[in-house]
């Protein structure tokens, strides 16, 4: 395993932090947060810069709110300094830990993303199953509440092996710790599905429990849900030895010509997760299925031959668009920008056989933004 260090000096240089603020601030400009920070760039950013060489640096509180994509979340949106330096990080970070990645994971990774994981999908089940020919089954597994059940101490102990660095690993700890809830009753670990693990745990930890979650918010969530399980897609591989497998984000499926290989698997994987990273297989949504019964992954539905997008995709996508075309009206996106969206949108669509609903969104689309 390769170790680096002086990785913090990479992160606060301040030629990194102007990138940052690059990459960061595209589409954000008309909000007033943003402005407010751009009026005095210089002088925020290098005051970031020393707060940070000064080990002064807070992480600051968290606006909460919901979205629904397509269920209910809560979101915690950090303030712009802190985003920056978000972005900061994640510059550097990503070079080191992406290499060790497993090629068949598809989240928050340049060229890969959703698209590219029902693709992967469709393939490997068009191998297994010798173009449709034969019977093939695919286990798909969620985790249950997963930005909200991992272990802060489990993924600092899975930086702290790659990078060698005190500053660094100061700096990461902030950013980790800015957010979070620890178990401390039985109560809480009903609450986030954790009772099957914590009798061994409790004996460890006799007052206070980890503190755990991530915000979904935070781009270095990303990487680190990444970071996070890939020790899991280690396992799968390399002690598992399963070949037909990917993942994005916290879910994965596992595809194989006999069920009950499938379903043997199950015990194993489960116990993986419980014992090694403190996470838990959402109960509701495992299932084993035929190809031609169709499977739900992604916002797509996989199918012999073709793919359809998801009911609950679709009226998320004409719902957007009505909102961007509303914005629009309302002054507050330009029409460079809502062209891009609705080209996004079709770009989705081109990944299914959609010929029909592309022309339905397009009309729809028209007829918004005349009316």
């Amino acid at each position: 395993m390769k170790i680096y260090k002086n990785v913090f000096e990479k992160i606060i240089n301040p030629g990194n932090l102007f990138k940052a603020w690059e990459e960061f601030k595209p589409g954000k400009l008309h909000k007033p947060d943003v402005l407010l920070f751009e009026l005095q760039l210089e002088d925020n950013l290098f005051q970031l810069y020393r707060d940070l060489k000064n080990h002064t640096y807070k992480h600051g509180e968290y606006h909460s709110f919901f979205i629904t994509d397509p269920k209910l979340r809560e979101i915690h949106k950090a303030t712009v300094r802190d985003r920056v330096l978000h972005h900061a990080i994640f510059r550097v970070l990503c070079p080191l830990f992406e290499p060790t990645f497993i090629s068949n994971s598809f989240s928050c990774q340049d060229d890969k993303g959703n698209h590219k994981g029902v693709e992967c999908l469709s393939k490997i089940v068009r191998g297994v199953s010798k173009n449709y020919t034969r019977q093939c089954f695919v286990m798909k597994c969620d985790i249950r509440k997963f930005f909200n059940s991992i272990d802060h101490q489990i993924l600092l102990s899975i930086i702290k092996r790659r990078i060698k660095d005190d500053n660094f690993y100061w700096l990461v700890e902030e950013i980790v710790g800015s957010f979070g809830h620890e178990i401390e009753s039985q109560s809480q670990l009903d609450l986030f599905g954790l009772q099957s693990e914590f009798p061994k745990i409790h004996k460890q930890h006799s007052v206070n429990i980890n503190k755990r979650g991530i915000p979904i918010g935070n781009l270095t969530s990303q990487l680190f849900a990444n970071v996070y399980m890939n020790e899991f897609d280690q396992f799968i591989k390399h002690k598992l030895r399963i070949k037909y497998y990917c993942r994005y984000t916290d879910d994965f499926v596992i595809v194989s010509d006999d069920w009950d290989y499938l379903s043997n698997l199950l015990p194993t994987i489960r116990a993986f997760l419980e014992n090694q990273l403190r996470i838990n297989l959402h109960p509701n949504k495992i299932s084993i299925r035929k190809i031609h019964q169709g499977i739900d992954f992604l916002g797509y539905l996989v199918l012999p031959h073709y793919q359809l997008l998801r009911t609950k995709t679709k009226k998320r996508i004409f719902k957007k668009l009505e909102a961007k075309v509303r914005d629009h009206k309302a002054g507050k996106v330009d029409i460079f920008t809502l062209n891009q969206s609705l080209n996004s949108f079709l770009g989705v669509l081109s990944h299914a056989n959609s010929h029909n609903l592309e022309q339905k969104l397009k009309n729809q689309f028209w007829f918004w933004l005349k009316d």
